[in-house]
């Protein structure tokens, strides 16, 4: 069975930085696609950033472009959010989730309803 366990998030000012961790427990096909969304209180759910396993290729949303980046560390299973320059409008609870390489970066930067495994969440909050 495919699981996502994610750690990091907390509390940090604005400006500052925050590092994300997910552990996909296999890569396969079907979790060749990993991507970071969020949601907000009030606000739907929209990816951030994803990465495409076999060649490294990452996606954006404008709003995070120039301030996070998404890695994949193979040795380790994992896939690193680094957040820098945190603003308020940041604050949410953020999921890591798994999908095949049929996913487009589009639907990768939505609302993850084509993504078929996700990780529990992890609040990051920026406030001063």
């Amino acid at each position: 069975q495919v699981q996502l366990v994610e750690s990091g998030g907390g509390s940090v000012q604005p400006g500052g930085s925050l590092k994300l961790s997910c552990r996909v427990s296999e890569f396969t096909y079907y979790t060749s696609v990993v991507a970071w969304l969020r949601q907000a209180p009030g606000k739907e759910r929209e990816g951030v950033a994803v990465i495409y396993t076999p060649d490294s290729r990452t996606y954006y949303r404008d709003s995070v472009k120039g301030r996070f980046t998404i890695s994949q560390d193979k040795a380790k299973n994992t896939v690193e959010l680094q957040m820098n320059n945190l603003k308020a409008e940041d604050t949410a609870i953020y999921y890591c989730a798994a999908g095949g390489l049929g996913i487009t970066p589009v639907q990768a930067l939505s609302a993850g309803q084509d993504f078929q495994y996700w990780g529990q969440g992890t609040q990051v909050t920026v406030s001063a």
